[in-house]
């Protein structure tokens, strides 16, 4: 495609912005290989390739006249600078989001081509950033929810006591108390919840040793077709598949059935997690939590001072948390921080009520 008779400066400007963008687009995903090892680097600068032929299409436009190419927009500089520094997941679920809001789909000088890429783009990274999330789920599940539940349930207790009008001490030791058995509670709740669930997926797997029966199973009248069936597969694919296996055992040999013969589909154990990892990220993470609404009493406030500090410092906490959230999912980090904000706040907002009410019949 070559430059339009026509371009404007209005045009030349455009192009220099989106020359600037993929170049940083680009730097984003090979900083991102740099972290990664085998498929994972293959894909990413497989991506940043891409983007190169992208730069490569806005450099013809403007005849090789690179100058003057102004920064990349602030999003992308944000995720080069974060690729630079962490390579995680949070940069993959950033890209997700840039990628879905590629102009090329409405823009006349982009080529068809290069807006179906940037919609392939945004699912490859996706992919990518869904394995992150399978890795880290049981972990940062605990994480999340132990430090959403501290900063809320403390919050909650240290409003609602304090509300009956007790002393400021009484608040801070019930305050400590609460971080301490809600901790506690947690740490342990998590690691029974993930072990009994590793447990039962171990239940459900295959027997290892009921392959060893495929190479005199009848290849006409197919049992193993009925696992595969009772596994979630319909008749005709479980049929195809079972004759299949069986065809392939039998004509290698008995003692050489693959060990996944009798399996659909694997459960994923890293999005499980392990209980000791999810207890103590639940621990610690309410405990951090918890702490939060007792810091203002912690340095010797009182009153209605510190049910406001406490307040706007698990405000901003929550708003933190929302965001994290929003970001890991690909969803919006404003959206998933205020109805963070909203529903810890409104909690508290209730037993603060209740305190008031209980204060005021015990006065």
């Amino acid at each position: 495609m070559t430059e339009p008779t026509s371009a404007t400066a209005a045009d030349r400007a455009k192009w220099r912005r989106y020359l600037a963008d993929e170049r940083a687009e680009a730097a984003v995903y090979r900083e991102l290989a740099a972290r990664r090892e085998g498929e994972e680097r293959e894909i990413l600068l497989a991506l940043a390739a891409a983007e190169g032929r992208h730069e490569a299409h806005w450099l013809r436009l403007l005849d090789g006249d690179g100058e003057g190419t102004p920064r990349a927009d602030i999003r992308t500089r944000i995720l080069g600078s974060l690729a630079r520094r962490f390579g995680s997941i949070f940069v993959l679920a950033l890209a997700q989001r840039a990628e879905a809001r590629s102009p090329y789909a409405t823009d006349p000088d982009a080529t068809p081509a290069m807006a179906a890429d940037e919609r392939i783009h945004g699912e490859v990274v996706r992919g990518l950033a869904s394995r992150g999330r399978r890795r880290l789920a049981g972990t940062f599940r605990a994480a999340v929810f132990g430090a959403n539940d501290g900063l809320v349930s403390n919050l909650a207790l240290v409003l609602g006591i304090g509300a009956t009008g007790v002393s400021s001490g009484v608040v801070l030791f019930t305050g400590i108390a609460g971080l301490l058995a809600g901790a506690l509670s947690m740490g342990a709740g998590e690691y029974v919840s993930v072990r009994s669930q590793r447990e039962l997926l171990e239940a459900s797997a295959p027997d290892p040793t009921a392959r060893e029966a495929l190479v005199d199973l009848d290849v006409d009248a197919n049992e193993l077709a009925l696992v595969y069936r009772a596994r979630g597969m319909d008749e005709q694919d479980a049929a195809e598949h079972a004759a299949l296996v069986v065809a392939r055992v039998q004509a290698a040999g008995r003692g050489t059935a693959p060990t996944d013969a009798l399996t659909v589909a694997e459960h994923d154990d890293d999005a499980v997690g392990t209980g000791l990892n999810a207890a103590i990220s639940s621990f610690l993470f309410f405990a951090s939590g918890a702490l939060i609404p007792v810091l203002p009493y912690l340095f010797g406030m009182s009153g209605i001072a510190a049910v406001v500090t406490a307040t706007v410092l698990v405000s901003i906490a929550l708003l933190v948390t929302g965001a994290i959230v929003g970001l890991l999912s690909g969803a919006s980090p404003l959206k998933r921080a205020v109805r963070q904000l909203s529903i810890g706040l409104g909690a508290a907002a209730v037993t603060y009520l209740l305190g008031l009410a209980f204060g005021t019949t015990l006065a």
